[in-house]
Parts: structure tokens; C-alpha cells; sequence
């Protein structure tokens, strides 16, 4: 696919529109998990339609000693991987043309929702991000925005966003793309030494290790409200040989803590696991949170959680998250 490269809006403006016009905005160093965003957009753009990929490494959602000047700007190889993914356009704009005055005094806040997990550890960084995105949609204009849910508190800001302040765009989110050992793609994974790799594999074992807890919790839940807890029902199970596993699946589901403890409990273990290691794994947060305004959630919880963790190895910081639902004796979403 021809694909054009593009550094000021009125370049944008000017091109001709037919069908819906998606966009996915990123800070470059292209990897697989973008190329999932682009394609995603692609089939909602449909053939008639035109994807657009950003470009931008935005400073205002960097914090102080944080890695502006590093973060790696790798223009040609994102122009290449956008195009073979089905994008139409890559708008890589200066920081002058998002930002023409310089750094501008009006800016999105993100309120008490960018304050908690992310927002705490990297003060400012939501209010830098959201200023940013609400940028570039009124630059480039799309009818539907696609982030990953990786990034799964950004994602839910800009929800919010959009919704609180009318913008006239459809937001989707698209499931996180993971390695083959499961470590969630990024851009910072470059950085790792394989030592380190090693051990940032404790981020996804102990989501996954709480996603697998919840799922079991859930079906032995199930299991245990398939009959009423009556003599017919022991009488039954025994017949067919299970009043023992049946029993164990009763006080499973029933026993305390459970729920939303004992994922935490079960991801936490492997976090202090991983703690051990050389080099360590310096957690920042692990928080299990529900996706409207991610506060943490109770014991009692129903409905769709998300399990977050952040954390350090070496001089990286990564982040990741699982999607749950509680109460539907099901497993994990």
C-alpha cells in the first residue's frame, strides 16, 4: 500500500475524504502491538476509508528524569510497519505545529480519575496526555480513535474525556498484543538486558497468576450453586462419586478471603517472588480497580474489574493489566 508522510495539519485537511477516517495515535517506535491498532482501524475503515497513523513524542506527559531524550525516534521504520499494516497516512508533526505558542497555559485536567495508580507514581502525566490527544483529534479529525488497552487507565481517560467534554468521536480499545513468553508489547522493552527481561516477566505471571485464581474461584462458585446445599444434593453427588470433590469446591467458594483478595493475594505472591530475583522487580503498584474511575474494588464486587500492575526493572518501568469480571460465575473476560 502507498503510504504518505505528512507534517502539518493543513496537509491533512486538504486531502480528500470519502469514507470514515480512523486514527491511531502513538509516540512512534512502531512494534506489532501498533500494527494490531492499525489493522484494527483498517477493517473499521473499510476500503472506502482512510487510517491515519500519528507520530509524536509528546513532552508534556514526561515528567522530571523520566526518558524524553531517550525515548527512541525511529521515523523511517514506523513510516514502513504503518504502511505494511494498511495505514493510508503517518502525520508526524513537529512539536511547533501541535504546540505553535510553545507549552500551552489552557490544558485538559484529568481530574481525581488521573490522580490514582499512574497519575500518583507520574504527577502531571494525564493532564500532559490528555492535552495532547484532544490535539491531535481536533488536527486530524477522525470519526473513530483506536488505543490499546494495555494502556488501560490512558484508555479510560480519554473515554471520559470525549465523553465529558462532547468530542464528536467513537473510541475504541483494542486488546492487549503480548511476546511469546507473555511480557505485554512495548517500546521500553528495548531496554531490558536479558536479565531483566527475566524478571519483567513477573508482571504478566502475576496477572495471569490472578486471572487464573479468579477464573477457577469463578467456576468452582458455579459449581457450588448448581444444586441447593440439600441432603438430595449430597445424596446425589455422592452417587456419582464427587461429595468429596464437591465439598472442596463448597468450601472454596465460600471461604474467606475470596473474591477480589485472593486474586490480589495470588498476583501478589508472584510480585514478591520476583522481588528476589537479580535484578529485582521494584513493584510500584499492583491494584485491582474498576474501570469507571479505578478505585479500588471491594469483596463484594460485581462487574468488570481490571488488574493493574506497574513496576521497575533496572532503569525501565513497565506496566500491564488483565481485564476480570466478577459475579458472573464465569471466568475471566
Amino acid at each position: 500500500m502507498t503510504i504518505t508522510l505528512l507534517s502539518t495539519a493543513g496537509e491533512l485537511h486538504a486531502r480528500a475524504r470519502t469514507g470514515r477516517r480512523a486514527v491511531v495515535m502513538t509516540m512512534g517506535a512502531l512494534h506489532e502491538g501498533h500494527a494490531t491498532l492499525i489493522r484494527t482501524a483498517r477493517t473499521i475503515a473499510g476500503p472506502d476509508g482512510e487510517v491515519v497513523v500519528t507520530v509524536f513524542v509528546n513532552p508534556l506527559q514526561f515528567g522530571e528524569g523520566e526518558d524524553l531524550d531517550r525515548y527512541p525516534r525511529t521515523l523511517d521504520a514506523d513510516v514502513k510497519l504503518a504502511g505494511q499494516s494498511g495505514a493510508d497516512v503517518v502525520f508526524a508533526p513537529a512539536v511547533d505545529e501541535v504546540y505553535p505558542g510553545g507549552e500551552p497555559q489552557v490544558r485538559i485536567t484529568a481530574g481525581p480519575m488521573g490522580e490514582r495508580l499512574e497519575g500518583a507514581f507520574r504527577p502531571g502525566h494525564f493532564d500532559g496526555m490528555l492535552t495532547v490527544v484532544a490535539k491531535l483529534l481536533h488536527l486530524t479529525r477522525p470519526d473513530v480513535a483506536l488505543y490499546g488497552q494495555k494502556d488501560a487507565q490512558q484508555l479510560a481517560l480519554i473515554r471520559r474525556m470525549v465523553r465529558d467534554l462532547n468530542f464528536g468521536v467513537e473510541i475504541v480499545g483494542v486488546p492487549t498484543v503480548r511476546e511469546e513468553d507473555g511480557l505485554a508489547l512495548s517500546s521500553r522493552n528495548r531496554y531490558l538486558s536479558p536479565a531483566e527481561r527475566r524478571t519483567a516477566l513477573a508482571l504478566s505471571g502475576a496477572l495471569f497468576a490472578g486471572q487464573d485464581r479468579h477464573a477457577a474461584q469463578e467456576a468452582l462458585r458455579a459449581r457450588a450453586r448448581e444444586v441447593p446445599a440439600t441432603r438430595a444434593r449430597a445424596e446425589a453427588l455422592s452417587a456419582i462419586g464427587e461429595s468429596r470433590a464437591a465439598a472442596d469446591a463448597h468450601a472454596v467458594a465460600t471461604a474467606v478471603p475470596g473474591g477480589p483478595a485472593a486474586v490480589r493475594a495470588a498476583a501478589r505472591q508472584v510480585l514478591d517472588e520476583a522481588a528476589r530475583l537479580d535484578p529485582p522487580l521494584v513493584l510500584d503498584y499492583l491494584a485491582l480497580v474498576d474501570p469507571s474511575d479505578f478505585t479500588e474494588i471491594g469483596d463484594d464486587f460485581t462487574g468488570e474489574a481490571v488488574l493493574a500492575v506497574a513496576a521497575r526493572v533496572g532503569t525501565t518501568r513497565l506496566i500491564d493489566n488483565v481485564p476480570l469480571t466478577f459475579g458472573t460465575f464465569g471466568a475471566a473476560s
